[in-house]
């Protein structure tokens, strides 16, 4: 009887220490999403279902190897297997399209969430009805309703009225400092106007240190930002879209950059800096105090410098009649589900899997990333840029249109790389953007 009660006994700490653990962070047991199960029967998942997913992340990467485990999970809680193809960024870019148009089976695919809509659009399955229902693992409540609603918005107008996707993994681009760097220079708060922003580059100048430094890549969203905060996000967006770059508001945004060359808070390597240079050698190595980049940063940088006193900032405020905190790139990536595929429910039951729930924390977890549940914990290197990207009430695409048009781009990068030489000034920048024609 004694062997009886202490077998008991061993079983039920057991128990008790089993669910600790899964509360602690750990994978859940088969069925568990992360405090529900799924339920197949409910969700009506389609007898046999398998997925075949093709992803752009490469199988080494963080976000991979949790979509994996995932998918693991995935199959022993539901019995659906998803084989999941990892193509990296350009193999899926020049595969998905073709794979597609030949009716290769595809259930799920992703990208950026602007690609997916717009390159591979005739292709998505509409997902109105799954957003606005209710599952087995969204305890009663709709699937829209437990999921940042500032995304679930643009993926809706990237849809025209229509869910088409459900993103993942978003990102905001905006402001990322080094918070030591402040600290060391005096500075007790992130700016949130153009003349704190130039105050803190005189301190930081003092102790040494460059208040910003930048890579060719993000020269265009740099100069993108700028002139929203001078003319507003509807006129920036319109003068690349026509182009009008001999509106006055060019040339304002060409001064403020010089204003920070002059002053000596830019980095002379801005000059030349090769993707990833300046975040690597400059940023990650905190010889520079500030970069304009996406929430990703900190997952890039992770091997650089583990130690690095991340904080993020809305960029600022420069113009009455510019753009305010209140507008931001922002952005994710996205799933998108075949709209030939024989298991959409099973797949809708795999985005659901990844996008809320454990598997959703794991991944932003895993990868220093956004989460896309509501209740989901940001992870520390990031959590400042929750309040900005929730109070992002005008979001707009990648560098504010700058870079849409190749000549423009690639027009802004170099008169930007002549200026912090000091080879031209603010004034020859803009009337040499005035002279740039539309790309045929």
């Amino acid at each position: 009887m004694k062997k009886a009660s202490r077998i008991l006994s061993l079983l039920v700490l057991f128990a008790m220490l089993f669910t600790l653990a899964a509360c602690g962070g750990k994978e859940p047991s088969t069925g568990d999403t992360g405090g529900t199960s799924q339920d197949a029967n409910a969700d009506g998942i389609e007898a046999g279902a398998s997925l075949v997913y093709w992803s752009m992340w490469s199988e080494t990467e963080p976000q991979a190897i949790a979509l994996a485990a995932g998918a693991k999970a995935f199959e022993e809680s539901t019995g659906v297997s998803v084989k999941i193809n990892f193509n990296g960024r350009q193999g899926q870019r020049e595969g998905i399209a073709p794979a597609l148009a030949a009716g290769e089976t595809i259930d799920i695919f992703d990208e950026d969430m602007d690609r997916v809509t717009k390159q591979w659009g005739e292709y998505l399955l509409p997902l109105d009805d799954f957003v606005n229902g209710t599952f087995s693992d969204t305890n009663g409540r709709t699937f829209k309703s437990l999921v940042n609603g500032a995304l679930m918005n643009m993926a809706l107008g990237r849809g025209n009225g229509k869910y088409t996707v459900i993103p993942y993994q978003p990102f905001i681009f905006t402001g990322m400092y080094n918070k030591d760097l402040f600290s060391q220079a005096g500075i007790s708060s992130a700016p949130k106007t153009w003349n704190e922003f130039l105050d803190a580059g005189a301190k930081l100048k003092d102790i040494g240190i460059n208040l910003m430094t930048i890579d060719n890549a993000y020269i265009p969203a740099l100069f993108g930002y700028t002139l929203t905060r001078v003319v507003g996000v509807d006129r920036t967006m319109e003068i690349f879209a026509k182009p009008e770059l001999s509106d006055p508001g060019v040339l304002r945004a060409c001064q403020l950059l010089e204003e920070l060359i002059t002053n000596g808070y830019m980095s002379q390597r801005a000059a030349t800096n090769i993707y990833p240079e300046g975040q690597a050698s400059e940023f990650g190595m905190e010889t520079a105090a500030v970069l304009i980049c996406g929430t990703w940063l900190p997952n890039e940088l992770r091997e650089i410098n583990p130690d690095l006193a991340w904080g993020q900032f809305a960029w600022p405020t420069i113009d009455a009649g510019g753009a305010g905190p209140e507008a931001h790139n922002v952005a994710a990536q996205c799933f998108g589900i075949n709209k030939n595929t024989s298991y959409p429910n099973a797949a809708f039951a795999f985005v659901r899997w990844m996008t809320i729930g454990y598997w959703d924390q794991k991944l932003a977890d895993d990868s220093m990333g956004v989460p896309m549940a509501n209740d989901a914990t940001w992870p520390a290197e990031i959590s400042e840029a929750k309040s900005i990207l929730d109070a992002t009430s005008n979001p707009f695409p990648w560098a504010a249109g700058a870079e849409d048009d190749p000549n423009i781009g690639a027009a802004i990068i170099d008169g930007f790389q002549r200026m912090v030489t000091g080879s031209i000034n603010a004034q020859t920048f803009a009337d040499d953007l005035a002279k740039v024609t539309k790309a045929e």
